[in-house]
């Protein structure tokens, strides 16, 4: 699916891929992982790790992509601020084809990243045709703002979706949290991605859904729901 469409975010030549959830043990995430892949180019996925702070979580993750896809992860030693200052982390952004932010607590990664030289290498790799690949709370963290875990205020995002928050693992029968992101100041457009599904936003306007995805215009608004087979030129 390829056209114009309203979400905003940063410009390059890469694709950004962020999916709503699940287990990808069981199988849950295999479409939203199988989209972002073959929009890869050849070369080292890297995994990003500071959401959960875990050392098993890469591990697996990684033998899982090779078993499925045939491609090969390495973890990029990124846990808190001094990891992400690292000159010499930046420098292995820029080199792989793609970046996998795990998931985990949005906190976690915000602090450990944001404002940092691998931040900025990771918009860099994004528009210089990279793949930067985030689920759950990591998908959520590239918005405007997100959720803290801890008593659930809302703090500022990384900001790469301009004017957008989304909300991960979404219900559209339990929708509180998404509206309330919607209320936050500058926030234009939401978006809530269910366990299994994905957005992916290339080059020019380019987009592909994965599975089924809930779109808020305003915070008190209705739902418009896109699914794999619409054209979101509606949307504009």
């Amino acid at each position: 699916m390829t056209a114009n469409v309203p979400f905003a975010r940063p410009p390059g030549g890469g694709w950004l891929a962020l999916l709503g959830g699940g287990e990808f043990s069981f199988g849950e995430t295999l479409d939203a992982d199988r989209a972002w892949i073959d929009r890869t180019p050849a070369g080292p996925i890297s995994f990003l790790p500071a959401a959960s702070g875990s050392v098993d979580y890469p591990q697996h993750f990684g033998a899982y992509l090779r078993e499925t896809f045939a491609r090969e992860l390495e973890t990029l030693p990124v846990y808190r601020g001094r990891d992400a200052r690292r000159e010499k982390n930046a420098q292995r952004v820029a080199e792989v084809a793609a970046i996998y932010l795990g998931g985990g607590v949005p906190d976690h990664l915000l602090e450990a990243i944001a404002g940092t030289p691998v931040a900025t290498a990771l918009e860099q790799r994004l528009a210089g045709g990279g793949t930067v690949a985030a689920i759950a709370a990591a998908a959520q963290c590239l918005g405007t703002y997100a959720r803290s875990i801890f008593g659930g205020e809302v703090i500022a995002g990384l900001g790469w979706l301009a004017g957008g928050v989304l909300e991960p693992n979404f219900d559209p029968e339990h929708d509180r949290r998404l509206r309330q992101l919607m209320r936050q100041p500058g926030v234009r457009w939401g978006v809530g991605i269910p366990a299994g599904a994905a957005l992916l936003l290339g080059p020019d306007g380019a987009m592909e859904v994965i599975d089924q995805l809930y779109v808020l215009g305003s915070a008190d608004g209705d739902y418009t729901v896109l699914e794999e087979e619409d054209d979101p030129s509606h949307l504009m």
